[in-house]
């Protein structure tokens, strides 16, 4: 069985078991959160689409960890004009693993 959930503005195809990095959720090490925004519910003979949600259908995951990605530098340059200017971001995100899907 798999799901397409929304989090973060992102969309993410998920099945139990699966560890995945979302973007950062208030939510503490170790409890557990249900996602409700479920695009798509499938297994292997029917898939479930939503309009734009599938009524009824969760995401339970347990969160594992909370970090930062590697720093990426945001570089602006202008050739021929003596301007360079550098600038380094690293985004926080949560690590959780899907624990369960419910339709």
């Amino acid at each position: 069985m798999y799901a397409v959930i929304v989090t973060g503005g992102k969309q993410y195809k998920v099945a139990p078991n699966d560890i995945l990095k979302v973007e950062k959720l208030d939510v503490a090490e170790g409890e557990n959160i249900d996602f409700d925004k479920v695009l798509m519910v499938g297994d292997d003979n029917k898939v479930n689409v939503g309009k734009p949600y599938v009524a009824g259908s969760k995401v339970q995951a347990t969160v594992v960890a909370h970090g930062r990605h590697k720093k990426i530098v945001v570089l602006k340059f202008r050739r021929r004009k003596q301007y360079l200017k550098r600038q380094g971001h690293r985004q926080d995100f949560t690590q959780v693993k899907i624990t369960g899907i419910s339709q």
